[in-house]
């Protein structure tokens, strides 16, 4: 329960929070269109380069959902099937390891498999073959977008396959169905349920890739919107070219965006009697085969890359690397801006939830209170309307007709970043207040407390571990983000990405594989530090349940 005071000071703090990111998302909006009305050599949204880049854009797009959407099949049924194969748990904690990598950092690391210096490349050579793989084009965006895309793919998949009622695989059993029909008739089913969500995600990942494409697209032929854009204003200096493609990649992500909403939710399997899982269509030897060969080659896809980025940077020398001032500027610039976007995005996150839960509250809705509901539900989707490379674009066409947008870079980076990691945000924070509201609200609204006594004595303790897990994902997302620092980069603005991918374009190899390992080694320390704890607080959980 909440008091008045308490329920305005909610409704005020997500009101402001949602006019804040309107006006931050709405504001180099309407540059942009202002900027394309009155450009008189603006080209058109049918230019022939324009549909180039997005027939592109989709095609690349529809390739990698469909690939790691089709191999994600066959690896979660291994994975659900196999419950006691050896490594199993590692194989799935490994699948976790991209998800939580700046997408810098897997490129470098696929480049030292399937690079023309690679090991697969040398091995070819080895054996008298003189036609290397290529990584760069389109091969190499699908082959990156795979690597990341087929571990959440699969994790999604197996969640859903392990949410099947135990009776049903006792039935399948009973019935002595082969592994034929047992995905016809128990797995299918489930998994055509949840494919069309996780194939709108993949595809919206792919759609607004930037950071792979710029680095392994491999010239104009294999080029995105995302990236056409920054090479419009970075390299070109095309604000007209610019514009136009910013409108088109907007329009892209809305229709996408709106599929996306349009997909069921998974229906609910049912009561079950909690009893343990036995799936007997995995004990022939045939599947046993079968899967475990899947689970070795998914293993060596995912695992190879990674293995890469430790064994090359640690041929580097990371005593000098870590000694040159310019390093000591981009570690302290990046840990600045991850510090300030995970903070604000975690504030933000919490303004919005609180809002939604006293709006939830009020028995008698006013119009202005629905509308205020329907805005705070849909916050989360429509911070990805526009992609962080269109939102820098933006704001650098609205700062330039009054001053040096790079005067502003170092806070328009920190505010992009907070806002793209948003959605992660709320997703870790939200269940937890939910929890945390029905177990303490009555007590505290009995015992009088509010204000500041409510968050020292009830909220800060009982929030803590969620609040700061999510705080360390936003950190280890900012951390790594290469988008919006990619525009604004300069002498002025160094971050490690930014470094990194200045030594990678200059061909200092050596210094790059060793800021691969720093930043990575990073980025994985925040989130493996936001998970710690987590299996004590539900344990907790399960104590005061």
């Amino acid at each position: 329960m909440l008091t008045v005071p308490e329920r305005r000071s909610a409704l005020a703090g997500g009101a402001m929070s949602l006019a804040g990111m309107a006006l931050f998302i709405g504001l180099p909006v309407v540059a942009l269109l202002a900027a394309g009305i009155e450009a008189p050599d603006s080209p058109s949204l049918l230019d022939p380069y324009i549909l180039r880049v997005l027939r592109f854009t989709l095609l690349q797009a529809i390739l990698s959902t469909v690939l790691s959407v089709l191999l994600a099949i066959p690896i979660a049924r291994a994975l659900a099937r196999q419950r006691h194969f050896f490594g199993r748990i590692w194989i799935i904690r490994l699948m976790a390891v991209p998800m939580g990598l700046p997408v810098l950092i897997g490129a470098i690391g696929l480049l030292g498999i399937w690079g023309r210096h690679g090991v697969l490349n040398q091995a070819l050579v080895a054996i008298g073959l003189s036609q290397p793989i290529s990584i760069y084009g389109l091969a190499g965006i699908l082959i990156a977008h795979v690597f990341f895309n087929l571990p959440l793919a699969c994790r999604l998949m197996l969640a859903g396959l392990e949410r099947v009622p135990a009776e049903y695989w006792l039935v399948a059993t009973g019935l002595g169905m082969r592994p034929a029909s047992v995905f016809r008739f128990i797995e299918w089913p489930v998994l055509r349920a949840i494919i069309p969500g996780i194939a709108g995600l993949i595809f919206m990942l792919c759609a607004t890739s930037f950071t792979l494409v710029l680095t392994l697209g491999g010239g104009p032929a294999a080029t995105t919107l995302e990236v056409a854009i920054y090479q419009a204003l970075r390299f070109d200096f095309d604000p007209g070219r610019a514009v136009a493609l910013s409108l088109m990649q907007i329009a892209v992500t809305a229709i996408v965006l709106a599929a996306m909403s349009l997909f069921p939710a998974p229906r609910d399997h049912g009561v079950t009697a909690g009893r343990p899982i036995r799936r007997t269509d995995g004990e022939q030897w045939a599947a046993r085969l079968t899967d475990a060969a899947l689970l070795f080659a998914v293993a060596l896809f995912v695992g190879l890359p990674l293995a890469s980025i430790v064994v090359a940077g640690l041929k580097a020398d990371i005593a000098k690397l870590i000694g040159q001032p310019v390093f000591v500027q981009a570690a302290l610039t990046s840990l600045a801006i991850a510090l300030a976007a995970g903070a604000l995005s975690v504030l933000a996150s919490l303004a919005i939830i609180r809002a939604r839960y006293a709006v939830a509250a009020e028995r008698r809705r006013a119009m202005a209170l629905s509308i205020l509901a329907a805005t705070l539900g849909a916050s989360s989707s429509l911070v990805l309307l526009v992609p962080p490379i269109v939102l820098a674009t933006g704001w650098f066409l609205a700062l330039r007709t009054f001053t040096d947008p790079t005067r502003f870079a170092a806070l328009l980076v920190v505010l992009i970043n907070a806002l793209m990691a948003l959605p992660f945000v709320i997703r870790v924070v939200d269940p937890a207040y939910a929890i945390h509201r029905q177990r303490t609200a009555r007590l505290a609204s009995s015992l009088g407390l509010g204000g500041l006594a409510r968050l020292r004595l009830v909220d800060w303790p009982g929030l803590r571990r969620p609040l700061l897990m999510a705080m360390s994902f936003a950190m280890a997302l900012s951390l790594g983000d290469l988008g919006a620092v990619a525009l604004f980069g300069s002498d002025s603005l160094v971050t490690l990405p930014w470094l990194l991918y200045s030594r990678l374009g200059s061909y200092r190899t050596n210094d790059a594989d060793g800021l691969a390992l720093i930043l990575g080694a990073l980025c994985l320390l925040l989130t493996i530090g936001g998970t710690l704890g987590q299996g004590n607080s539900r344990r907790e959980g399960e104590l005061h349940g």
